[in-house]
């Protein structure tokens, strides 16, 4: 038989039986609202493909040279022991740039000279000779045979005369070759040895850039040389002045590609303008035709999917975003250039590709050319 308080602690009360219900009800409109999942519409940041042009620019950078820059160097050997200019001296023809040690040359000089005196000495003896046996000759007294040996002792002693006389002239020669002198008005621009240093003949020891026609020369790679045609026409900026603008044209294009970096010098001559300087950087810009049709979209809007190279473009009417398949020619600083995939007016997703996925729904920001230099960012 069961006590009331037994019955009691066994039956729930009405409180708690009204506790039970009230957290089923809140329970089943908590699921209720999870139910209701609200459309996902993620802002984008895109870009609108543009006409492609007819031309397109083709800029390289270079540094101004002039025209003609000498190599100069002594035409003998020996030790330098006076060096008399320094890189940004000016100097005009005859001007002495350096010396070297002229005592062997000097002595050399001597010998010659020597060598000349003994070759005059025999010349009078042969003549004597010579003198000597005609009239004896004459006399009937001496043989012709005699006097032929005579007279050829004479010709060979002038000869070794005229040989001493440009061994001399050729001693002296050295004597001044001892001296490194400038030919042309220009200004120096390296100095490659210096005092003390033993140099063979023709090294070179001062560059000097020669006074007039300056030129710009650049470095083409081999998929745009086609482009640089002597005669040409193109503009030249230099970074030093924004300003300064020139019209230049294509002197001259290296025949062969340098062959560490497979590009071909290119010299582009500018016009003589006081406020150009050597060694002052510049900016070659040609305008060519644009061979290949293509648009350009910024880098960050290239995709993959599947394997394949594929941009996301926003479909205007419902505001979703597809993936399309395109082809790439080729990629620059400013982006990718796509030759097929893409018209003109579509609009590319040029940002979080990663988030995107087909029939996404998106928000269209106001679009911009693809072509433009900088995007907009949706916030």
């Amino acid at each position: 038989m069961f006590s009331l308080k037994t019955l009691s602690h066994r039956m729930p009360s009405v409180a708690s039986l009204v506790l039970v219900g009230a957290i089923g009800i809140g329970v089943s409109a908590c699921s209720e609202e999870k139910a209701e999942v609200k459309e996902v519409i993620r802002p984008v940041k895109v870009v609108e493909i543009a006409k492609a042009g007819d031309t397109r620019k083709l800029d390289y950078s270079g540094s101004v040279k002039a025209r003609t820059e000498m190599n100069l160097g002594f035409r003998v050997a020996g030790k330098i022991t006076e060096r008399l200019v320094d890189i940004g001296d000016k100097v005009k023809p005859g001007d002495v740039l350096a010396r070297m040690d002229s005592t062997d040359y000097q002595l050399a000089v001597k010998t010659a000279e020597a060598n000349l005196a003994a070759a005059e000495k025999g010349v009078e003896t042969a003549d004597l000779v010579n003198k000597r046996n005609q009239q004896l000759f004459d006399k009937n007294v001496s043989p012709k045979s005699q006097l032929e040996q005579a007279s050829l002792s004479y010709d060979q002693a002038v000869s070794s005369r005229d040989a001493a006389v440009s061994a001399l002239d050729q001693a002296r020669n050295q004597v001044s070759y001892a001296e490194l002198k400038a030919d042309h008005n220009g200004i120096v621009t390296t100095i490659n040895a210096d005092v003390g240093q033993v140099v063979a003949s023709g090294t070179p020891v001062v560059a000097v850039a020669v006074d007039g026609e300056k030129e710009v020369q650049i470095a083409v790679p081999e998929n745009d040389i086609a482009e640089f045609k002597p005669g040409k026409t193109v503009k030249a900026s230099f970074w030093a002045d924004d300003r300064l603008v020139l019209d230049g044209k294509v002197r001259e294009v290296s025949g062969s590609a340098d062959q560490q970096s497979r590009t071909f010098a290119v010299r582009v001559s500018l016009p003589n303008d006081p406020r150009v300087l050597l060694g002052m950087t510049a900016t070659i810009e040609a305008d060519v035709s644009n061979g290949n049709s293509y648009v350009s979209i910024p880098l960050s809007a290239l995709a993959e999917k599947d394997g394949k190279q594929v941009v996301w473009t926003v479909d205007r009417d419902t505001a979703t975003v597809h993936g399309r398949d395109i082809k790439v020619a080729d990629f620059t600083g400013d982006g990718v250039h796509v030759t097929e995939g893409l018209d003109t007016g579509d609009l590319v997703v040029s940002a979080g590709t990663q988030f995107m996925s087909e029939n996404l729904k998106v928000k269209v920001p106001d679009q911009q050319s693809a072509l433009a230099a900088t995007d907009q960012t949706v916030r």
